[in-house]
C-alpha cells in the first residue's frame, strides 16, 4: 500500500490564505478530496495523510470531517494551540478521532526563540500522552532551535517536513548537512521526502539537481525513518503530480523500503482501512 505522507485540502480564502499571493495563482482556488482522488489512482497511490494550512481549530474539524467522508485519507495532522492554558483539553477532544494522528504549528513563520517558550513546551510534552507525533515545519536555519527541541523530549516522535527547505541551488550547504545529520541522530525524529521541488530557485529543478540533498537525507535517517510526501497541491507551483512523485519512487534504493507506506503506516499509528 502506498501512501502520500503530506499533502494539503482548502477551499480558499483569500483573507485566511493571504501566504498564498499573486505569484501562486495556480493555488487561489480550492483543493478537496475529489481533486485529489483522481491524481492518487492515476498514480497507484492508496491512501494520504492530509495536513493543517491553516492555524485554526476550525482547519481540524475540517479535515476530520473530510476524513470522515474519504476512507483515502487515513490519517490527518491538525492544529491544536499548544501555548494555550487548555491545551490538553483540546488534545483530549481531537486525540479521540482515531484518524487525528499528530499535531503541526507553522514554526517556519515564527521568531527566533518561538520553540524555548515555555507554553509551547508545555504543549509539546503532553502529545506523547496522547499518542500523537509533532510535525517540524522549520527553514533550514531553524534547525539548530529544532536541535534544541527535539532533544528535549526524548519520548516524543517527530517528523521534519521538506528536509527543513533547503535552499536547492549547487551543492548542499554544509551547515544543513551538519544539522539534518544531528537531528536524524535522535531516534524519536523521522523525515518527510516532501517539498522539494519548490525549494530550487525559480521551480527550474531537475532529479539531478535534488538528488545530492535526497543522499544526504537517505543516508541520515535510513531506510525506516523516511516517508513519502507530495506536498500536493503546493508542489503544483513547480510539478504536476507525476513529475514530483517520480523523483522519489526513481531514487535508487528508495523503492524498497518502506518509504512509501509502511513507514507512515508505523510512525503516524494510522487506522486501518475502512470502506
Amino acid at each position: 500500500m502506498i501512501i502520500d505522507a503530506h499533502q494539503h485540502f482548502w477551499q480558499f480564502d483569500p483573507v485566511r490564505d493571504a501566504w498564498i499571493d499573486a505569484s501562486m495563482g495556480v493555488l487561489r482556488q480550492d483543493f478537496l478530496p475529489t481533486d485529489l482522488a483522481p491524481i492518487l489512482a492515476a498514480n497507484g497511490v492508496d491512501g494520504c495523510v492530509a495536513v493543517q494550512a491553516d492555524q485554526s481549530l476550525a482547519e481540524s474539524d475540517f479535515l476530520l470531517e473530510l476524513a470522515d467522508r474519504h476512507p483515502f485519507i487515513r490519517g490527518v495532522v491538525g492544529w491544536v494551540d499548544l501555548c494555550a492554558p487548555d491545551v490538553e483539553e483540546q488534545l483530549a477532544r481531537y486525540a479521540a478521532h482515531p484518524k487525528f494522528v499528530g499535531v503541526r504549528h507553522i514554526l517556519q513563520g515564527e521568531p527566533a526563540g518561538f520553540m524555548a517558550r515555555p507554553d509551547f513546551r508545555r504543549g509539546i510534552s503532553l502529545l506523547h500522552r496522547y499518542g500523537l507525533t509533532y510535525d517540524l515545519l522549520v527553514y533550514h536555519y531553524q534547525l539548530p532551535e529544532a536541535i534544541d527541541l527535539v532533544d528535549a523530549f526524548p519520548e516524543q516522535r517527530f517528523v521534519l517536513d521538506h528536509l527543513a527547505k533547503p535552499v536547492i541551488d549547487g551543492p548542499p550547504d554544509p551547515a544543513w548537512v551538519r544539522n539534518l545529520r544531528t537531528l536524524a541522530g535522535f531516534p524519536g525524529v523521522s523525515c518527510k521526502l516532501s517539498g522539494m521541488v519548490t525549494e530550487v530557485p525559480g521551480y527550474q529543478w531537475t532529479a539531478e539537481a535534488l538528488q545530492p540533498y535526497l543522499t544526504v537525507a537517505v543516508e541520515a535517517f535510513g531506510p525506516d525513518r523516511l516517508l513519502y510526501g507530495s506536498d500536493w497541491p503546493v508542489c503544483l507551483l513547480a510539478a504536476d503530480y507525476a513529475a514530483q512523485f517520480a523523483v522519489y519512487r526513481n531514487f535508487p534504493g528508495l523503492d524498497s523500503t518502506g518509504c512509501f507506506g509502511s513507514n507512515a503506516e508505523r510512525i503516524y499509528g494510522l487506522p486501518p482501512v475502512t470502506h
